[in-house]
């Protein structure tokens, strides 16, 4: 059995972005990219598609990052 979710794919060096519906199995436990903001953020980031697309657009960039040495 599948539960239908939005699959979001994103270029940040363009700007481009697409979206897509896409099938995943029940049992497979999806991570909440948004679970670390507080509240109030969570909630504006989560109105809008691009506040929401820039926010994962800043997180990929930061954990692709390397350390700081």
């Amino acid at each position: 059995m599948f539960e239908r979710c939005v699959g979001l794919a994103w270029c940040s060096g363009c700007r481009i972005y697409s979206g897509s519906m896409v099938h995943v199995p029940r049992k497979r436990v999806l991570v909440d990219a948004l679970a670390s903001l507080p509240e109030e953020e969570r909630e504006r980031v989560g109105r809008s598609e691009t506040r929401l697309v820039e926010f994962l657009a800043r997180r990929a960039r930061s954990e692709a990052a390397p350390p700081a040495s």
